[in-house]
């Protein structure tokens, strides 16, 4: 359906403005309330309710009373609201996408993909919950039995970042509505609308009041802590950054809470000499520039054999020269604005470092005459395999180009770096690329695959990328305890 500026303030203003804690609605215990801007003009589109620690304390406070009654609810009940909730969010992706693109930025055409894979995470955990089990065996000296049994692990924090919207809501609140927890929601204070949309669908798919609080806020330190230093509090799962990811875990380890931390990302592309030089190059602008290139699974470093590296750089750059980049809701446009100026700054101090490297811009786009966070997508090449754009998370359209030489040397170069979320790795010699994907220090590795997010594969890192896993078999798992019960047999 076309975006005009009728549609996109209706849909807007169909959002609740107000947090929403225990199953109510209400505004802050301040009466403060945060601006959410649109990015590609710079310009407020919605004031919402900004909470404060009083609400964080509210919030935890119904989310440890409602435990018990949520936990004894069926899981095919609990499935089932899962259920109503993913063919709503289906019947609504049209909306959910556009106000998706008026507060974040992507195109269209991504937003509406993010909507289909975040309800699918609802339909993938309302199948699981189901499939929760534990065991029955005797003990070896044959006096007992040995019974075990998964249990919700209580009130949950869960905190998302700004670039995926719902996807990163929605792998977070499946498993724990499928595993009997309750939860609270920090979303991100620059993306909170969809969540808030999110959670009045959660509301119509018959969630009890009291399982489900989403509180935005501008004081995420304050509000955060105060959940976290509550011994009512059970787990935190957490997606952002590294810095914050440490400091959160820190506290988190007071409490001894369950945590899962997904942190930042500097995937490195590797394309050796034997690749297919076109399907790479179709594949490499996939893993940069989904989501605008913000994305912690965007390849961050291409490193390309000596051998094909000008075929490479030549069949990317054609590709990028397709890019079209403007204002997400306009028919066209391939990539949109970064979510801030800060952003944007960020990406040009890199660009910049690497360029007094003695780095040279192999190809810049064209970015619109206008406000708005604006990033021109570049090809960078001869850059030295030290330099801050290589070492450090872009988060941009921008695709720095290493050469190497030998596998040894591009493993080296590729576990160089102190993360470790995803790798790409291309190459048609099978005994290659078993070697590569065993060497590489990453939690996940696309061979051939430029794209690596799927609801029923285990979404996590190692290193400094964080720990536990998002969907697949192993998601559920992160919102269970397991408890033992020795039996006395005579």
């Amino acid at each position: 359906m076309a975006s005009t500026p009728t549609r996109e303030a209706a849909i807007v203003d169909a959002v609740p403005r107000r947090l929403l804690i225990g199953g109510r609605w209400q505004d802050s215990s301040t009466g403060a309330t945060l601006a959410v801007d649109d990015p590609s003009t710079g310009l407020v589109i919605a004031h919402i309710a900004d909470a404060s620690v009083d609400d964080a304390r509210e919030s935890i406070r119904i989310a440890h009373e409602t435990q018990p009654t949520w936990a004894a609810v069926p899981p095919r009940e609990r499935g089932e609201i899962l259920r109503r909730a993913f063919e709503l969010m289906t019947a609504r992706a049209d909306d959910l996408a556009l106000l998706m693109t008026l507060e974040m930025g992507k195109p269209l055409a991504e937003s509406l993909s993010e909507v289909h894979y975040a309800a699918d995470f609802f339909r993938w955990f309302s199948e699981e919950g189901v499939r929760i089990s534990g065991g029955w065996r005797m003990a070896p000296d044959g006096g007992s039995r040995l019974i075990t049994m998964a249990q919700p692990v209580g009130p949950c924090l869960l905190v998302t970042p700004w670039n995926f919207p719902l996807a990163m809501g929605t792998r977070k609140i499946g498993p724990a509505i499928a595993a009997g927890c309750t939860i609270i929601i920090k979303p991100a204070k620059q993306t909170p609308l969809s969540m808030l949309a999110l959670a009045e669908i959660m509301l119509e798919a018959g969630l009890p009041e009291g399982v489900l609080s989403v509180i935005p806020t501008s004081r995420a330190s304050a509000v955060v802590s105060e959940i976290i230093s509550d011994g009512r509090l059970r787990k935190l799962s957490f997606t952002g950054s590294t810095e914050v990811g440490i400091r959160l875990a820190e506290q988190s380890a007071r409490g001894v809470l369950r945590t899962s931390l997904e942190l930042g990302g500097n995937a490195p592309f590797i394309v050796f000499d034997d690749a297919d030089i076109e399907m790479a190059a179709d594949e490499a602008v996939r893993a940069k520039l989904r989501n605008n290139g913000e994305a912690c699974t965007a390849a961050n470093r291409f490193y390309v054999h000596s051998s094909v590296l000008d075929a490479f750089t030549a069949a990317l750059s054609a590709r990028f020269q397709n890019i079209v980049v403007g204002r997400g809701t306009v028919d066209g446009v391939t990539l949109g604005p970064l979510i801030d100026a800060a952003a944007v700054t960020k990406v040009t101090e890199l660009v910049e470092s690497a360029l007094d490297d003695g780095a040279r811009i192999e190809y810049a786009g064209d970015v619109p005459d206008s406000a708005g966070a604006w990033c021109a997508p570049m090809i960078v090449t001869g850059v030295p395999a030290n330099s801050r754009l290589v070492r450090e998370e872009i988060f941009g359209p921008v695709a720095p180009i290493v050469a190497f030489n030998t596998e040894k040397e591009v493993l080296d170069l590729a576990n160089s770096s102190e993360f470790g979320l995803a790798s790409y790795v291309f190459t048609r010699d099978l005994d290659r690329g078993v070697r590569v994907i065993e060497g590489l220090q990453a939690g996940m590795v696309g061979l051939n695959r430029g794209v690596l997010s799927n609801t029923a594969a285990p979404f996590g890192g190692i290193k400094s990328s964080g720990y536990g896993r998002e969907g697949g078999n192993e998601g559920i798992s992160e919102y269970l305890e397991t408890k033992y019960v020795s039996l006395g047999v005579r």
